[in-house]
Parts: structure tokens; sequence; C-alpha cells
């Protein structure tokens, strides 16, 4: 129960906060860094902080490279 809990809130986490910039390479990069620092804390809550910010990285690199500007958008990366 825990851990579906957990994948669950990591979802819901980066896909809410999924990514900024308008390439999909820029999202994608923003959406895994998100989802990593998400997903780092709540893995810390339940003792797993390492699968936690493997998981959540992937679910915000997935979510960022598969959403576009128009449907989430927080606004220019700092890296440009």
């Amino acid at each position: 129960m825990k851990r579906s809990f957990f994948v669950l809130a990591v979802v819901l986490t980066a896909s809410t906060l999924s990514a900024c910039g308008s390439s999909t390479g820029d999202r994608a990069i923003s959406g895994g860094g998100i989802g990593a620092g998400v997903g780092a804390l709540g893995g810390f809550l339940v003792g797993a902080p390492l699968e936690g910010a493997l998981i959540g990285g992937a679910v915000g690199a997935g979510a960022g490279a598969l959403t576009n500007k128009n449907q989430v958008n927080l606004g220019r990366p700092v890296w440009r």
C-alpha cells in the first residue's frame, strides 16, 4: 500500500510540474530534474530516496517530453 501510494504521488507531482521550455529536449531535461527532486524528497519520507529520484526523474522526463508548452508552461529554462 505504501509503495503504490508513493508511486502515485510521484506520478501526479511529476506530471503537474513536468517541464519548462519550448523544445522537447528542454522539456524532458527540466521535467526529469523536477521529477528527480520531488521523487527524492518523497522517497526520503518512505526510506528510499534513490529509488524515488530514479522513478520521479523518469516520470518527469517522460511527462516533459510528451507535453507541449501550451499544455504545461513553467517559463523559460534557466540554462537558456
